[in-house]
């Protein structure tokens, strides 16, 4: 009788922490279920950069609206459009250039995001080009003479209709600090794919593109607030 007993006993012990295991994997695979969805659709927003630069700086202006369109889990379609006016000045030219310019591509996130989160390490490409207008407000000869020293001519010469294409390489970070609103810090090299100079002078800066170094390359910096308008959680 005592041996049924136990084995009784070792039975109930068995079947109880079975049925703890069982209770203990619906929980883990209940735990495992919990999906989190992330936000896709329009986000739009301003290069504050730029306002902020045309403060401290008499001889530029300029704004750019961004905004990108998320495709899938990491990839998004990015786009940029604005306008700029920037005097450039050397040892021998003074010269002024403003028009528009629009840049597209897409941003590839690099960053696993935990849980909820919805931050974004960026590397991408734009294709962009410019259309503006040139005026050389002053230059002095490079005269190399004691007795006839070089004037400033002061005529200004204006130039229209000139254009530039580049692409470009961005790398950034783009934060979620409120619900759907975002700050993005970005920069880009850039490589000029062509330009339309003016007649006897070179261009030296290009709306969008920024100055242009005789290696025909340039470099951008972008700081960026932008809200995103949601469409659907995916």
């Amino acid at each position: 009788m005592y041996k049924y007993f136990i084995s009784f006993s070792l039975l109930f012990v068995f079947v109880d922490g079975f049925s703890q295991d069982k209770k203990s994997e619906v929980k883990e695979t209940e735990k495992d279920t919990i999906v989190y969805k992330s936000a896709y659709g329009f986000r739009l927003g301003m290069d504050i950069s730029k306002p902020i630069k045309a403060l401290f700086d008499a001889s530029y202006s300029g704004f750019e609206i961004v905004g990108d369109y998320r495709v899938n889990k990491r990839f998004f379609i990015a786009a940029e459009v604005g306008f700029e006016e920037n005097t450039t000045k050397e040892d021998y030219t003074n010269s002024t250039v403003k028009g528009s310019y629009a840049r597209i591509g897409f941003n590839f996130n690099a960053y696993e995001n935990w849980l909820d989160m919805n931050n974004e390490i960026i590397a991408g490409y734009r294709y962009g080009f410019s259309l503006f207008d040139q005026t050389l407000n002053s230059y002095t000869p490079n005269v190399n003479s004691l007795y006839f020293p070089a004037n400033t001519i002061t005529v200004p010469q204006t130039a229209t209709s000139l254009n530039a294409h580049w692409s470009e390489f961005v790398f950034g970070l783009k934060v979620e600090t409120l619900n759907n609103l975002f700050v993005s810090f970005s920069v880009s090299y850039k490589i000029l794919m062509s330009v339309k100079d003016p007649e006897n002078f070179k261009t030296l800066y290009a709306p969008g593109f920024n100055r242009i170094f005789e290696s025909n390359t340039g470099f951008g910096f972008n700081y960026t607030l932008t809200y995103l308008i949601p469409f659907v959680n995916k």
